[in-house]
């Protein structure tokens, strides 16, 4: 796991703007310089962590700089019968372009962000993974690029700061972070999840590489648990590669519980576990369920209770760490363990990201799925079906709200447009992304599931995890996201995956392996008490802050915005509140202060 950098021009901030990501790789630190052209590398070693691996890496006139890790690299070297010097993961990427050109990504198994520049066609080709667990930023005008894993280096090397995004805005205050190759820079862009981009002659080209396979071929449950679970033991001992200890995150959920317990049962050792809780609040604290699995896998245990003290203690760091506006409160507690992980001397832990979204776990596909009828719907056009469902449903319920996030590409969060002035909603609401292009048309239930791949967890949970991992130069490894599974899951018929509960055929898994008190449990997500924090510290200073940030940007209506904070303080729309401090608290310092 690292930090990449580059430009096509001599920059006299380079250095400076490379050391700004020594956290995602503070065990080496390296620049290359080929005529006007500048690569820089951060490294946290994992794979070979010999100095042979560091990078940029150069073979036969070929420079990579690379962020992330190949999980089947060793595999590649002897099906795709490629000779390697080094016995690194980078080496073997430069060894298959050199043999496929830049048509090998779906060969890849694991996370990347990574940048080949060719010496002799002075060309860029730069990938992205499949489902945007690495980041990747760019800069590209009047002729010169720029690269990074941080939006920090970009702008140290411009010596500016761009001017602020308000289609960035518009869409964060629906889905609580920018999206698509938006961010919330001007001119920054980010290269999506799935695809490359090439830059020759000053002429760039971007392609999506990966689509998932929707194409329902398994109708028999033993089988579909068998291929599961056959799955799952893959993907997490693929995860284990490398040459450090690997721990796990365990919240006391089924993901994460299922998670450490495979990975000891396949390793056969005492694995370290890490969980997060707080004393003051229990109702938001899953300590107690977190040390009934790791009792039963008896693990080398790292509970950490979190006070209001560490939440304000951390709250800067975790704000610059984000980088652009983040909503998802869930980043403090990230912080506060991915620290205590780094302090233990733990540089890689599973999570449990993606097992929400593919095996139908959240509270809202229950909501939704109570009015799906199989055999009328199968029989039906989806959009006739899901308009029916919508008129039989209440206004301003929030099954409704989560229904005309499906049935009109519109999102759970639309009524928080009225936030905005009549005149900024006509401007800023017209670009709001579509995903029409890449949605599985035919079943409403992998509509469902593949939203929130692409959009909550690929461009929400997934930033979150790296940025704030990668401030404690943790790697975090998601085992449910292996594209084999996803592939899998998404190839199950519907009515089967569904099941008479959310998760049906992962608590089927499970059943042989957890305690049945954490199968039967309560989905909580992972919450905590910002909000009572927030308010009991700063009270009427958070709306100062707001209020002071739209004296100067002109975009809310005040006092829809005191309505907000009126109710957030009893701990109502306290999403929606928090979501315009966040990104108040980021302007005031990136463009007041």
């Amino acid at each position: 796991m690292c930090g990449i950098l580059g430009t096509n021009f001599i920059s006299e901030n380079f250095s400076s703007a490379l050391a700004l990501m020594n956290n995602r790789g503070p065990d080496n630190s390296s620049i290359v310089n080929h005529k006007n052209y500048q690569f820089g590398h951060t490294r946290l070693s994992i794979i070979d962590v010999d100095d042979e691996a560091n990078q940029p890496m150069i073979f036969d006139d070929i420079v990579i700089v690379f962020n992330g890790e190949i999980y089947n690299f060793k595999e590649l070297i002897v099906s795709e019968n490629l000779f390697c010097k080094t016995s690194s993961d980078t080496e073997v990427i430069i060894r298959l372009y050199q043999k496929f050109g830049i048509d090998f990504l779906n060969k890849l198994n694991g996370m990347f962000s990574f940048v080949i520049f060719d010496m002799k066609e002075e060309k860029y080709f730069c990938a992205r993974d499949r489902y945007g667990k690495k980041p990747f930023f760019y800069y590209f005008k009047d002729n010169k690029f720029i690269f990074s894993s941080s939006i920090k280096s970009i702008i140290k090397i411009l010596g500016t700061t761009p001017s602020f995004n308000k289609v960035a805005l518009s869409q964060y205050l629906q889905y609580f972070v920018s999206l698509n190759d938006l961010t919330f820079y001007n001119d920054i862009k980010k290269l999506e999840s799935s695809s490359y981009m090439t830059l020759i002659n000053n002429e760039v080209f971007i392609k999506k590489y990966y689509k998932i396979n929707t194409y329902k071929q398994i109708s028999d449950e033993n089988i579909a648990l068998k291929g599961i679970e056959e799955l799952l033991y893959k993907s997490i001992s693929s995860r284990l590669v490398g040459d450090v200890e690997v721990g796990s995150l365990l919240s006391g959920g089924i993901d994460s519980s299922l998670i450490s317990t495979l990975y000891t049962n396949m390793s056969g050792k005492k694995i370290h576990t890490f969980s997060v809780g707080y004393s003051d609040y229990k109702n938001y604290s899953e300590l107690d369920y977190a040390k009934l699995v790791s009792n039963e896998i008896n693990s080398v245990h790292h509970p950490l209770e979190i006070t209001k003290k560490d939440f304000l203690d951390v709250f800067d760091h975790v704000i610059d760490a984000l980088e652009e506006p983040h909503a998802d409160s869930a980043a403090f507690p990230l912080y506060c363990l991915t620290k205590l992980i780094n302090k233990n001397g733990i540089k890689v832990v599973l999570s449990g990201e993606g097992s929400d979204e593919l095996f139908l776990g959240y509270d809202n596909y229950l909501k939704f799925l109570k009015y799906y009828q199989f055999k009328d719907s199968l029989s039906t056009s989806q959009n006739t079906f899901l308009k029916d469902i919508g008129s039989c449903l209440q206004n301003n319920t929030k099954e409704s709200e989560y229904l005309r996030r499906v049935i009109s590409e519109e999102n759970i969060y639309n009524s928080f447009g009225e936030i905005y002035t009549t005149l900024q909603k006509k401007k800023l609401f017209k670009r709001l992304p579509t995903f029409k292009q890449e949605n599985p048309k035919k079943d409403p239930v992998d509509w469902m599931s593949y939203i929130d791949l692409k959009v909550w967890l690929g461009q929400s949970l997934l930033s979150k995890v790296d940025r704030i991992s990668m401030a404690n130069s943790i790697e975090v490894r998601t085992p449910f996201l292996d594209y084999r599974l996803v592939d899998y899951l998404f190839s199950i018929k519907t009515d089967l995956k569904v099941g008479d509960t959310n998760k049906y055929l992962l608590k089927k898994i499970a059943q042989k392996y957890i305690p049945q008190k954490i199968i039967n449990r309560t989905k909580k997500g992972f919450n905590s008490p910002y909000n009572e924090w927030i308010f009991s510290t700063y009270d009427d200073d958070l709306l100062k802050l707001v209020l002071k940030v739209n004296s100067h940007t002109n975009l809310f209506n005040d006092d829809y915005v005191i309505m907000i904070y009126n109710l957030a303080k009893t701990n109502k729309f306290k999403q929606h509140f928090w979501a315009l401090y966040i990104f108040s608290n980021w302007f005031n310092k990136n463009y007041l202060i």
